[in-house]
């Protein structure tokens, strides 16, 4: 029974994800424009920022709509398809889920943040 349930909704995915991706850019709100010094000070407190997350998975769209508005040049990690990006959110995050934002602050140390309204609520909080 297992086995059907996942052949029922990577099926899902295949054929919904398209739509989801075309809809993520259809109504992806434009980003904050901000002044020059200021964007670049957001950059460099954005160097220190990963997501994790799935193409197709609609949490992450929603998190990336939220970095996209707040004009965030977060560095993306695709922990579906690449196994070095999987293995990493396994070995730092202790599971594979997403979306999970990994902060890595100025001493190197790292903060693995899952769920998408803890991402969301942080961004928010950082960088508005």
């Amino acid at each position: 029974m297992k086995p059907i349930f996942r052949i029922f909704f990577r099926t899902l995915r295949i054929v919904l994800g398209p739509f989801m991706l075309l809809w993520e850019k259809i109504s992806t709100p434009k980003g904050i424009v901000r002044p020059i010094e200021e964007q670049q000070q957001i950059d460099r407190q954005c160097e220190g920022l990963t997501l994790y997350q799935f193409k197709t998975c609609p949490f992450c769209i929603k998190v990336r709509r939220e970095m996209h508005g707040l004009s965030l040049n977060i560095a993306l990690r695709d922990a579906q398809n690449d196994p070095q990006h999987r293995a990493a959110l396994l070995q730092g995050g202790g599971k594979i889920k997403v979306p999970c934002l990994k902060i890595t602050g100025e001493g190197g140390d790292s903060q693995w943040l899952y769920e998408s309204s803890a991402i969301l609520q942080y961004l928010r909080q950082h960088f508005v």
